[in-house]
C-alpha cells in the first residue's frame, strides 16, 4: 500500500487509538462533563476519518473481472457492496457443455472379426492401396483406393457392396454425418463431400477448394475438420465445411512431413490433437487449450504413421516397424500393445459407438484390410 498517498487516514486512525486510551481514563476517573467532552471529541475524529476513506475509496479505479468457473463450483450469496469499496463488476460464466471424458486409463484388447487379403487380380494395372477408412454410424465401411482412385463401401458383414470411381488420388476419409463422408485430395487441393445412399452410391454434394495439401482428415466439431498437411510447416490445420482454413495456436516442429509420413486425430471432449512423426518414431500429443504438448517416443513405438482416438478416448496408433497398433493415454502413457498379423500397419479407424476397429496395411504383394472388435478393461 501507497502509505504516504494515504497519510490522512493513518493520521487519523493514530488519533483514534490514542483517544481511546484517554476513554478508558475517563470512564474510569473522569467526571460527566469530561466524559461528555471525550465522547464528542471520538465522533468528530471517527467522521473525519469516514470522509477520509470514503474520499479515498472515490479515487480506486473501476473494475470488471471476468472469471470461468468448472461446473461443480457452486458460489454462495456475495454481498460484495458490504467487502469492497468502490465500485466493482463480477460476472461469471459456465463454459460450454462437454461430455464428460471417460477415464483413460483402461486397457483395450483387440479381437480378431474377419480378415481380408487384398489380392490383384489378373486384369488389375496396379494393386490396391487403401489410404483411407471411415465406418459409417449404420456399421459400413468407406475405403479408399489410393492406386485405383476408387471409394469403396464395405456393408456390416464387410462384404464389398459399393464403388465409385474419382478423378483423383484420394488420400483420407471422414464420415461427416449419418449418410455423409469427407474425402481428402492433394492434387488438385481439395476437400469433396459426397452423400452415401442405403443403396451404397455415391454423390458429390460439395467441393471445397483449398490452398495447402491435405492427407489426414478427422472432426474437430459439427462444422470444421482438422486436417494434416503435405509439405508444409503448418503440420495441422483447421478447415471449415465451407472451405475456411485457419490455424492451431500452437508450435509445431520446423520440419515438413511428405506424403505418408504423419497422420493427425482429435480428441473433441479435451482439446487434445495428436500428430505422428514417422521418422522420428515420435507422436505428438497437443492440449489445444494450454498450448502445450506431450512428445512420446518408446520402443514399441517404430515409424508411427495412422492413429485413431479408440474406446475412453484412449490414442491408438500403428507403429509400423513394430507390425502392431500401440495403446497410450493422453499424457503419453504407453498403456498396451496388440501385435497384428500384418506387414507395416499404416492406417486405423474406430466406428463412433466405439464397438468396431479396423485397420490396413502397406506392403507390397501382401495387403490386408483387418476388423477388430475392441474390449476394455481396467
Amino acid at each position: 500500500m501507497n502509505w504516504q498517498r494515504h497519510d490522512p487516514v493513518v493520521r487519523n486512525i493514530s488519533l483514534m487509538l490514542q483517544s481511546l486510551e484517554i476513554v478508558d481514563t475517563a470512564l474510569e476517573k473522569g467526571a460527566p462533563s469530561q466524559q461528555f467532552i471525550v465522547e464528542e471529541t471520538l465522533k468528530k475524529q471517527a467522521d473525519e476519518l469516514h470522509r477520509d476513506v470514503d474520499n479515498e475509496c472515490q479515487k480506486l479505479q473501476f473494475a470488471s473481472i471476468s472469471f470461468r468457473f468448472d461446473e461443480t463450483v457452486k458460489l454462495p450469496p456475495l454481498p460484495i457492496s458490504a467487502y469492497v469499496p468502490g465500485k466493482l463488476t463480477l460476472s461469471y460464466t459456465l463454459p460450454e457443455a462437454k461430455k464428460s471424458a471417460a477415464p483413460v486409463d483402461t486397457i483395450v484388447k483387440l479381437t480378431k472379426i474377419t480378415s481380408i487379403d487384398l489380392k490383384q487380380t489378373g486384369d488389375d494395372v496396379m494393386e490396391q492401396l487403401y489410404t483411407g477408412l471411415a465406418f459409417l454410424p449404420d456399421g459400413r465401411l468407406v475405403v479408399l483406393d489410393n492406386h485405383k482412385q476408387k471409394c469403396l463401401i464395405y456393408n456390416e458383414k464387410f462384404e464389398k457392396v459399393g464403388s465409385y470411381q474419382l478423378s483423383y488420388h484420394p488420400q483420407s476419409v471422414i464420415a461427416v454425418s449419418e449418410e455423409e463422408v469427407a474425402i481428402t485430395s492433394r492434387n488438385p487441393c481439395k476437400i469433396d463431400l459426397f452423400r452415401v445412399s442405403k443403396s451404397n452410391d455415391l454423390t458429390l454434394t460439395k467441393t471445397c477448394k483449398v490452398t495447402t495439401q491435405y492427407d489426414s482428415i478427422c472432426l474437430k466439431d459439427d462444422r470444421n475438420f482438422v486436417v494434416g498437411t503435405i509439405d508444409d510447416t503448418r503440420h495441422v490445420r483447421i478447415v471449415s465445411m465451407s472451405g475456411e482454413e485457419k490455424d492451431f495456436s500452437v508450435s509445431f516442429p520446423e520440419k515438413k512431413y511428405s506424403l505418408r509420413t504423419s497422420a493427425c486425430n482429435y480428441i473433441r471432449n479435451t482439446e487434445k490433437m495428436i500428430l505422428t512423426d514417422r521418422h522420428e518414431d515420435t507422436v505428438y500429443i497437443y492440449d489445444v487449450a494450454t498450448s502445450t504438448r506431450v512428445v512420446v517416443m518408446d520402443d514399441q513405438i517404430k515409424e508411427p504413421v495412422g492413429v485413431a482416438v479408440g474406446p475412453s478416448d484412449c490414442i491408438l496408433v500403428c507403429s509400423k516397424g513394430n507390425n502392431s497398433i500401440v495403446q497410450m493415454s493422453q499424457t503419453g502413457r504407453i498403456l498396451s500393445s496388440h501385435k497384428l498379423d500384418m506387414e507395416y500397419p499404416h492406417r486405423v479407424c474406430v466406428s463412433k459407438d466405439q464397438s468396431i476397429l479396423a485397420v490396413t496395411n502397406n506392403y507390397r504383394g501382401k495387403m490386408k484390410l483387418q476388423v477388430f472388435k475392441p474390449t476394455c478393461s481396467m
